[in-house]
C-alpha cells in the first residue's frame, strides 16, 4: 500500500493575465473567526461583471489570437485563399471591435465557471446574479437570442433573452487564494459546439502509430462548418466521458495551458507539447486550410493527457472557431478585475491590398443576382469548384426552421414557393440591427444541417444555388449533379464585416414570428463566395475528406 498523496486532476500554473480593473467598489474585506479575513462581494458586482465580461468576447478577441492571423498573412507557405480568409477575419474583427455589430452573427451560449475560494462571502444566489448578467448584456447589445425552451418533447419557443446560461460554480480555493472569486466566460455558438466529438477507445490506441492514424480520419471529420483557423484540444482519458468532454472544451479555450509538461504516479493530467507539435503538422497535410484549401486548419492544438479506468479510454476532441469567445475574470480584495482583450485590432492589419491577395486560379468571378435563375447557374457552370466569387444581387435567407415549414408544405402537396424558385438561398440568422444600420451581424450558418432538404427541394424547382459555410454530405453532391444545382461557401467568421459592407438591404419575406429564423429578403453587394459543389458532381471538400494512407508523422 502506498501512502497517500493527493494532487488536483487539472492543476494549473501560475496565472500570467494581464487583468484590467473593472470595478473596486461591491467589495470589502471583513474580520471572521480566528482572525481570519473574509472577501464580501455584492451580488450586483457579479451581475456587472458577467455584463461587461459578455460584451467584450462579444466584441474583443485576445491579442494571441489576432497575431495568429497576422501570421497567416506574413507565411510565405500560406494558400491565396488561406490569406484571404485570414484578412476578412482581421477586418471582421476591427468592425467588431466598434462596440456595436458582435464579431459573429451566432452571439453563442452563455457559459460561466466559476470557482470561489472559502473565504469568500456573498449572499448565496451567485447562479442568479451571474444570469441577470447575462441578461443584461444579451438584451441591451446587438446580440442574438438562439436559447428554445422546451415547452413540450416536440414544442419549443425562443426565451427572447438568450438564457438559460450554462453556470458552473465551485467551492475551491482558485490559485490557491482563500479570498479569491476566478471565473472563464464563453460565448460558445452553435457551429463549433457541434464539433465536439467523444470516442470510446481502448487501450490498443496508446501508440503513436496508431493514434495518429485515428487522428488523420478523425480531425477531417471536423470539416470547415464551424469557421477555422481552428484552436484544437484533444484529451486522452478521463475518468468519465464528460469530464474528457469538459476538459477538451476547457483546453479549447486556452484555460489548461499551464498544466504540468509531464505525468506522475500522483495521476493528474499533463499537456504534451512535442504531440501538440505533430497533430499541427498532421492538420497542416490535409489540404483544408483556413475554410477553401491551404496550410491553416488550425491556428494551434493542445493535447492534454488524463487518466483512466483501465477498462475506459475516452478520447475527447473539440475546437475554438475563428469567433475566439473567451475572458477570464477574478474577484479579489484589490477589485474586480477582467481579462485585458484587444481595443485596436486594426493594428494587426496588413498593408497589403486586395490585388495582392488575388486567386492565383483566376481572376474573382463577379455574379450578378438580378439575372433569372437559369442565367445563374449557366454562368457557374463555366467555372470550376474552388473558383472565387463576388454576389451582388438579391438573396433569399431561410435556415432550420424555416426549411423545415417549407417542406411540410411540399409534403401536403403545395407548391415550391417562388422565392426559393428565383433566388438563391443563404443559410444564416441575424443579430439584431444596430440604429444606422441596413443590417445586423450576419454571416453564414452551418449548411450541413440542411443536407435532408436538398434533393426535395431542387426536385421542387427551388434551391438551386444555395450559400453557407462548412462542407456538404454526398447526397447534396449528387442532387446538385442530377438536377443542376451548386453550392457555395461564404467565408465562416466575418459576419460584423459582411453586415458593414456587403448587406445593404433586410426585409421579413414569411414567418417573421420565428425571429431570426424567419426567411428573409437581403440585396448583396460584393459577397465573397467560392464554389464549393458544382453541377457535374464535383465537391471541392471530398478530396480533403479522405485520409492520408501512408502517414509520415509520429512519435519518434
Amino acid at each position: 500500500m502506498t501512502d497517500f498523496a493527493y494532487s488536483s486532476l487539472l492543476p494549473l500554473g501560475a496565472d500570467t493575465t494581464d487583468y484590467r480593473l473593472v470595478t473596486d467598489e461591491g467589495v470589502d474585506v471583513v474580520s471572521g473567526p480566528g482572525g481570519r479575513k473574509f472577501l464580501t462581494v455584492e451580488p450586483e458586482i457579479l451581475t456587472q461583471l458577467t455584463a461587461e465580461a459578455m460584451h467584450d468576447i462579444a466584441h474583443y478577441l485576445r491579442p494571441a489570437h489576432l497575431t495568429q492571423l497576422r501570421a497567416i498573412l506574413d507565411d510565405p507557405l500560406s494558400s491565396a485563399n488561406d490569406r484571404f480568409v485570414a484578412l476578412d477575419l482581421l477586418r471582421n474583427a476591427n468592425i467588431a471591435a466598434g462596440g456595436v455589430l458582435p464579431m459573429c452573427q451566432d452571439t453563442g451560449t452563455a457559459i460561466v465557471m466559476g470557482k470561489r475560494g472559502r473565504h469568500v462571502l456573498t449572499d448565496g444566489a451567485d447562479e442568479a446574479a451571474i444570469a441577470r448578467g447575462v441578461y443584461e448584456a444579451y438584451t441591451k447589445l446587438n446580440l442574438r437570442y438562439s436559447q428554445l425552451a422546451p415547452l413540450t418533447v416536440w414544442e419549443e419557443r425562443n426565451t427572447g433573452t438568450n438564457l438559460p446560461a450554462q453556470i458552473e460554480l465551485y467551492a475551491e480555493d482558485p490559485d490557491g487564494h482563500a479570498d479569491a472569486y476566478k471565473f472563464l466566460f464563453m460565448a460558445k455558438g452553435g457551429g463549433s459546439a457541434n464539433k465536439s466529438y467523444l470516442y470510446q477507445e481502448t487501450k490498443a490506441l496508446l501508440n503513436p502509430a496508431s493514434f495518429i492514424r485515428f487522428l488523420d480520419e478523425k480531425l477531417r471529420l471536423i470539416g470547415t462548418s464551424a469557421c477555422p483557423p481552428y484552436h484544437l484540444a484533444i484529451v486522452i482519458g478521463g475518468t468519465s466521458a464528460e469530464h474528457a468532454l469538459k476538459t477538451a472544451k476547457l483546453a479549447s479555450a486556452k484555460y489548461l495551458d499551464n498544466l504540468p509538461g509531464e505525468g506522475s504516479m500522483l495521476a493528474h493530467g499533463f499537456r504534451d507539447v512535442e504531440l501538440e507539435a505533430e497533430v499541427l503538422e498532421l492538420t497542416r497535410s490535409f489540404g483544408i486550410g483556413a475554410q477553401f484549401g491551404g496550410r491553416y486548419f488550425c491556428h494551434d492544438v493542445r493535447v492534454i493527457r488524463l487518466p483512466r479506468h483501465g477498462a475506459s479510454c475516452p478520447v475527447a476532441i473539440a475546437v475554438s472557431c475563428s469567433a475566439d469567445r473567451q475572458a477570464v475574470a477574478k474577484i479579489t480584495p484589490s477589485g474586480v478585475w477582467l481579462e485585458r482583450l484587444e481595443t485596436d485590432p486594426a493594428r494587426y492589419l496588413p498593408e497589403t491590398t486586395d490585388e495582392d491577395l488575388t486567386a492565383t486560379d483566376g481572376d474573382v468571378v463577379k455574379v450578378d443576382l438580378n439575372q433569372p435563375m437559369s442565367a445563374i447557374r449557366e454562368q457557374l457552370a463555366q467555372y470550376p469548384v474552388k473558383t472565387r466569387l463576388s454576389l451582388t444581387g438579391p438573396l433569399v435567407v431561410a435556415r432550420d426552421i424555416a426549411h423545415a415549414k417549407i417542406a411540410e408544405r411540399l409534403d401536403a402537396g403545395e407548391p415550391m414557393p417562388q422565392y426559393l424558385r428565383d433566388h438563391a438561398v443563404y443559410y444564416a440568422g441575424p443579430a439584431k440591427t444596430p440604429e444606422g444600420f441596413a443590417s445586423g451581424s450576419f454571416g453564414p450558418t452551418t449548411a450541413g444541417r440542411m443536407d435532408a432538404y436538398v434533393e426535395k427541394f431542387q426536385a421542387a424547382g427551388g434551391s438551386y444555388v444555395m450559400l453557407a459555410k462548412g462542407n456538404r454530405s454526398a447526397q447534396v453532391t449528387k442532387a446538385c449533379q442530377a438536377y443542376g444545382g451548386f453550392y457555395l461557401g461564404s467565408i465562416g467568421g466575418p459576419a460584423a464585416r459582411l453586415a458593414q459592407d456587403c448587406i445593404k438591404r433586410v426585409e421579413v419575406l414569411e414567418y417573421a414570428e420565428l425571429g431570426m429564423e424567419a426567411v428573409w429578403k437581403i440585396e448583396v453587394e460584393d459577397f465573397p463566395a467560392f464554389i464549393v459543389v458544382d453541377d457535374k458532381g464535383n465537391d471541392f471538400f471530398a478530396e480533403t475528406s479522405k485520409p492520408n494512407p501512408v502517414l509520415s508523422i509520429g512519435r519518434r
